[in-house]
């Protein structure tokens, strides 16, 4: 018989799913400005490399807690 999901876990795996969209869409976003600046941060206006630096320090700040989740429900499943 399946165990019932542990409502803590759940909110921890939905919190990870959030973090995992939210990671991909900031990618994606920056993804695109270096597209439009031929792929390099030294062709981009003071704004561009501004709003470059904004986004990629706020997805590595995802990625972490995305990691620190993954520990957490790794741990979740081994107790």
């Amino acid at each position: 018989m399946a165990e019932n999901p542990n409502p803590n876990e759940m909110s921890l795996v939905q919190q990870y799913q959030k973090l995992v969209l939210e990671y991909e869409a900031l990618d994606e976003e920056i993804d695109g400005l270096l597209a439009r600046n031929n792929g390099a941060t030294e062709n981009m206006s003071d704004e561009d490399y501004e709003r470059y630096r904004e986004m990629a320090n706020h997805r590595d700040y995802v990625y972490n807690q995305m990691k620190a989740l993954e520990r957490q429900i790794a741990l979740d499943d081994e107790g």
